[in-house]
């Protein structure tokens, strides 16, 4: 998802994109615990993308203040 695209949800749907986020993320610390994780940079990718939606939630937040 693009940044783009985050400012256009509301904080309700980032938040559930992120909880899922950090499933995905536990999945792939686990897989590269036990050396099943072909592409490494899923993790940062992902945490990356938990980062900038934290960002778009702090904004909005920032906006109806």
């Amino acid at each position: 998802m693009k940044l783009s695209e985050m400012r256009e949800k509301s904080v309700d749907e980032l938040q559930g994109a992120i909880a899922d986020w950090k499933k995905q993320l536990l999945e792939s610390r686990i897989q590269l615990a036990t050396n099943k994780l072909q592409n490494t940079s899923t993790i940062s990718k992902t945490k990356r993308l938990i980062a900038q939606a934290k960002t778009v939630i702090t904004e909005k937040g920032k906006e109806n203040a």
